[in-house]
């Protein structure tokens, strides 16, 4: 499958932070953002396999769900684009006029755009549902909504082998799971992996990732756990104590966190250091799976 121009392995940066100095922890940046400006992080690990995949399917089409302000849709957009893929994008309400910037690049890109009303979404893995759309578009490869399966977790666990530092900790944001499952399924032993969960309630999160490490690898590893308590109001939204440490975070260090999981994920960290959370000398490796497309709902 040729590829274009990707920033792999990408680079890993060592974050100078007085605060986790004086708590004698490390903490290196895992910059997965900068791997492409489309792809970037996890967004091309979950999909690498899955266009692998469609492509020796011989599909022309990808087919996927999202919401009105999905980075996933935009990825899957933009990688149907460079690859040569049809791309429907099936997003989760009603239409509106004029688009979003996040459904404006999808379109801008070659995407299709179609909508199901929430109830019906809901059901959008049942098989009315999957043959309606395979009536209306033909045949297509299913990208599932958020890009975590299998497949997705092969390409995630890649990550941890890039990391030529010695860690004891790799942590990320949680929002469909693949990318923790993936991440602790590359894990050396006494190596652990945290999520941190976008998502208001985000216990079920535990259940997702045990069920992709099973159809990835037939078993659930040990090594990794999801902090709920970090969410902020639940997906696609922040408090101020959230804005004012992105903004605060870019200051010291020039890197602006995408506030849906990024931001969510590293103000954890910084709470679990201040709280005693980590022993002295522990290395932790925060993964920055992408920029900051989003603009938060209020």
């Amino acid at each position: 499958m040729p590829a274009p121009a990707l920033l792999l392995p990408s680079p890993v940066e060592v974050l100078d932070d007085e605060r986790l100095d004086a708590a004698g922890v490390r903490v290196l940046l895992k910059r997965d953002d900068l791997i492409h400006p489309d792809l970037p992080g996890n967004k091309w690990r979950k999909l690498k396999y899955n266009l692998e995949a469609a492509q020796a399917a011989g599909a022309a089409r990808l087919l996927t769900f999202g919401g009105a302000y999905s980075n996933h849709i935009r990825a899957v957009a933009a990688a149907g684009a460079l690859f040569g893929f049809e791309t429907i994008g099936v997003i989760r309400g009603e239409a509106h006029d004029p688009l979003n910037p996040s459904l404006r690049f999808a379109v801008d890109h070659g995407m299709r755009l179609t909508y199901l009303d929430r109830q019906t979404y809901r059901r959008k893995t049942d098989p009315d549902v999957s043959d309606r759309l395979a009536a209306e578009f033909g045949d297509f490869y299913l990208v599932p909504e958020g890009g975590s399966n299998a497949l997705a977790v092969r390409g995630c666990a890649e990550l941890v082998g890039e990391i030529d530092e010695d860690f004891d900790v790799v942590c990320c944001g949680v929002g469909t799971g693949g990318t923790l499952a993936g991440l602790a399924a590359g894990l050396a032993t006494g190596q652990r992996a945290i999520g941190f969960s976008s998502l208001k309630g985000g216990s079920f999160l535990s259940d997702d990732v045990a069920a992709l490490q099973r159809a990835a690898l037939g078993e659930v590893t040990e090594n990794w756990e999801i902090e709920t308590g970090y969410h902020f109001g639940g997906y696609g939204r922040a408090k101020p104590e959230l804005t004012e440490f992105v903004d605060d975070f870019q200051a010291r260090h020039g890197v602006r966190l995408d506030r849906v999981y990024v931001a969510k994920m590293m103000y954890g960290v910084y709470d679990l250091v201040a709280r005693g959370r980590f022993p002295t000398g522990t290395r932790i490796v925060a993964v920055i799976t992408g920029p900051d497309f989003v603009s938060l709902t209020r």
